[in-house]
C-alpha cells in the first residue's frame, strides 16, 4: 500500500469505530466524523479490540469492497458484537477496551516464503478450501520467527502446522498501518 494516514484521519477513524460500538450499545444511530478524501477511498481493514492488554475480539475484510471509513464502522461492530470467540461486549466493558486499527495494502502472491519479511508482512494462506489470516503485527507480540509466524497461520486455518510447505499451498502477504488509541 503506497499511502499513509494523517494523525487527524487515524483519529477520525478511531472515533468512528468507538462511536458504532457505543451507538449500538446505546440503541442510537451512530455519528460519523466527516471523512477525509482518502478515508472515502476503497480499502482493507481489521479492528482489534483489547480489554486488559488481552485480545476481546478482531473482525476485518482483507477485500476492500467499501469505502475504508465504512469498513471500519462496519467491522468494529463485528469485532464487539460478533466474533465467535467472545461473547458480544456489554457496555460496562466500553470503557476497559482499547481498539486497534489495521489499515491493509492489496494482497500479493510471493513465491517463496524467504519473501516473508516478519514484522512487515501478514499472511493469507490457502490450501484446498480452507484459509487462515494472521496480521503483520501478531508475530511481532509473540516473538515469532517466520515459521513459526506460518506454522500458526496454518493453525489459524485448521490446518496441520506445516501445510504451508505443500506445493498446492498458495500465500500471500500484505502490509499494514496499524495503530490504535495507544499509540500517537
Amino acid at each position: 500500500m503506497s499511502f499513509e494516514l494523517t494523525p487527524k484521519e487515524k483519529q477520525i477513524l478511531l472515533k468512528t469505530a468507538r462511536e458504532a460500538i457505543s451507538a449500538r450499545l446505546e440503541k442510537r444511530r451512530p455519528r460519523y466524523p466527516e471523512p477525509t478524501e482518502i478515508l472515502k477511498k476503497k480499502c482493507g481493514a481489521f479492528v482489534t479490540l483489547h480489554e486488559h492488554g488481552s485480545l476481546r475480539g478482531c473482525i476485518g475484510f482483507v477485500i476492500p469492497s467499501k469505502p475504508l471509513i465504512e469498513t471500519v464502522a462496519e467491522t468494529a461492530q463485528s469485532s464487539a458484537f460478533n466474533d465467535p470467540r467472545f461473547p458480544p461486549l456489554t457496555e460496562g466493558e466500553l470503557k476497559d477496551i482499547e481498539i486497534e486499527i489495521s489499515v491493509l495494502s492489496p494482497l500479493r502472491r510471493i513465491e517463496s516464503v524467504g519473501e516473508i519479511e516478519v514484522g512487515v508482512h501478514g499472511i493469507m494462506l490457502r490450501s484446498g478450501f480452507r484459509s487462515g489470516l494472521l496480521l503483520p503485527q501478531v508475530a511481532t507480540e509473540y516473538g515469532w520467527d517466520r515459521d513459526t509466524f506460518l506454522t500458526h497461520t496454518c493453525y489459524k486455518a485448521g490446518l496441520p502446522g506445516d501445510c504451508w510447505r505443500a506445493a498446492d499451498t498458495e500465500i500471500e502477504v500484505f502490509s499494514a498501518v496499524v495503530f490504535g488509541e495507544h499509540s500517537p
